[in-house]
């Protein structure tokens, strides 16, 4: 065979992987509203920079007649890329090959390109779209999904790891998904789901759909497990680059800073009355957190979930920073079992990528009730402190209104090593509320008194007076100072740069055990 029919012999074999399963399942896959999984990789990555491996690579497996159907590839793609200009690895699963199922040959595919990225120092994405488990190969498809389980372990921390539920992701192949630190889903053709509809009206006599049971909606608002979702393929990818820009490349990395145009000393003079004089009275935190960012770029993370406590990425002056900050507009803002969760998640994973922490607080408490109380609060709320105290990166606080009691320690106050903590003149910072404090502290003195509704006022204001203020905390040396709110920006800026040198670290240890 003559060089040219060898280079014609490879073009025609490059040409049948590219063609996936054939035209007519890449008919039906445009059909129900996705692409295909070479065209999601083309979205997602800078124009031709896709390098992709394994593209020849076929089954083994010879059980029940499936030997005699083969594509390369075998239903995954795998390559790396670049993401402006960024490198990162990608695995897009190919459901019109199998269905997309796992087979040994596509799992050992995945595992090489997660190594190759953990050495390389690389971010890993990975496009989900499969039915699961490939039947025909029984222990060995298992075996490969448990290798790649491990890979998401052993690298968790070392290189970021983003998942997109593009299709169906059901069983034991959720779990790959479910340690990778962020989530995008898609509305109405992604779903999740450990057991199917069938196997849950067979065992609970419930009938639902996979909607119902793993769809986009519910795991936005009511699980908790998908951190964005999107309405579509193309705004799914779109998103993932967006994210790309916050983080850095490996665990050795900071964050990417970026050319700022957004002055550093902008003074906002409508923080200096967001705070409403009522203490009861509600506002966005959203609001305040647009005011001090760079050009409005806030890319919140599972907004619909928990939405008492705000988490995401902006910049400061060019650099990427996680917020968290307590939303009074939503249950006042106090701390329940999902928004600690959610929070320690976050600070976790900042913790874990060198990008800075700035929190804006104003938090009246842990949410009390029976329910609460059985549903473990006291764990919850000890993740999201664990998650702060352990946390070694630059973590700026800003007291807004309310740190009251344990909720105060918690929100990465002075005492679990916060960095630089600024108050509002509006802060409140005490063990509890006045009303409450007053309630048990002068219980006798109002029961007694000839005007108990007068008296207990009087008792309020002079708490109020004495303690519900920054400058308790202040005299003690537990802020460094009470700021002007319109020059909260300049501030953060100012501390952000202090800090970025800075150097902490833990007791040598194997690791923590938080309390899960």
């Amino acid at each position: 065979m003559t060089l040219e029919e060898k280079l014609l012999h490879l073009k025609k074999r490059r040409e049948s992987a590219e063609k996936g399963g054939g035209d007519e399942r890449v008919k039906k896959q445009h059909e129900k509203g996705k692409l295909t999984a070479r065209e999601r990789i083309h979205l997602l990555l800078d124009e031709g920079s896709f390098e992709e491996f394994d593209a020849f690579v076929e089954h083994r497996c010879t059980n029940f007649g499936i030997e005699k159907t083969k594509f390369p590839s075998d239903g995954v793609v795998t390559g790396y890329g670049t993401i402006e200009g960024r490198p990162s690895f990608v695995f897009s699963q190919d459901f019109t090959i199998f269905g997309g199922s796992l087979s040994e040959t596509y799992a050992e595919k995945i595992c090489k390109i997660m190594d190759m990225a953990a050495k390389n120092g690389v971010p890993v994405i990975g496009l989900n779209d499969s039915g699961g488990a490939r039947i025909q190969e029984g222990i060995e498809s298992l075996a490969g999904y448990a290798d790649i389980f491990l890979r998401n372990v052993m690298y968790s921390g070392v290189v970021p790891q983003i998942s997109a539920i593009m299709g169906p992701c059901a069983g034991g192949a959720v779990y790959s998904p479910a340690i990778t630190d962020f989530i995008f889903m898609v509305k109405k053709t992604s779903y999740m789901f450990l057991t199917g509809p069938k196997v849950v009206k067979t065992v609970t006599h419930e009938d639902v759909t996979d909607e119902e049971l793993g769809g986009a909606s519910i795991h936005s608002t009511k699980s908790g497990v998908a951190s964005f979702v999107n309405d579509n393929d193309e705004e799914t990818l779109k998103q993932i680059r967006r994210l790309f820009s916050f983080i850095p490349l490996n665990n050795r990395e900071n964050p990417p800073v970026i050319e700022n145009n957004d002055p550093v000393n902008r003074m906002e003079i409508g923080l200096n009355t967001i705070v409403p004089d009522d203490p009861n009275k509600p506002y966005d935190v959203k609001k305040v957190i647009n005011l001090l960012i760079d050009n409005n770029d806030f890319m919140e993370i599972q907004p619909n979930f928990a939405s008492n406590i705000v988490i995401g990425f902006a910049r400061f002056n060019g650099r990427a920073v996680g917020i968290v900050a307590n939303q009074p507009k939503s249950l006042a803002g106090v701390l329940d079992i999902n928004a600690s969760e959610k929070g320690a998640r976050f600070v976790r994973f900042c913790d874990s990528f060198n990008i800075p922490i700035v929190t804006l607080e104003d938090v009246p408490g842990f949410l009390p009730g029976t329910q609460q109380e059985y549903g473990g609060i006291i764990k919850s709320g000890a993740k999201l402190l664990y998650a702060y105290a352990e946390a070694t990166v630059p973590k700026i606080t800003i007291v807004m209104r309310k740190a009251y009691g344990g909720a105060y320690c918690v929100m990465s106050s002075k005492h679990i090593r916060g960095d630089i903590n600024y108050a509002w003149p509006t802060a409140e910072i005490a063990v509890m509320g006045p009303k409450g404090a007053v309630e048990v502290i002068f219980a006798r003195e109002i029961m007694k008194s000839e005007n108990p509704e007068e008296a207990e006022a009087k008792f309020e204001n002079d708490y109020r007076e004495k303690f519900a203020n920054p400058y308790s905390a202040a005299i003690r040396g537990y802020i460094e100072d009470v700021i002007e709110p319109k020059t909260t920006r300049f501030r953060i800026i100012r501390a952000l740069e202090l800090c970025k040198n800075k150097m902490d670290s833990n007791p040598v240890r194997k690791h923590g055990n938080i309390p899960l």
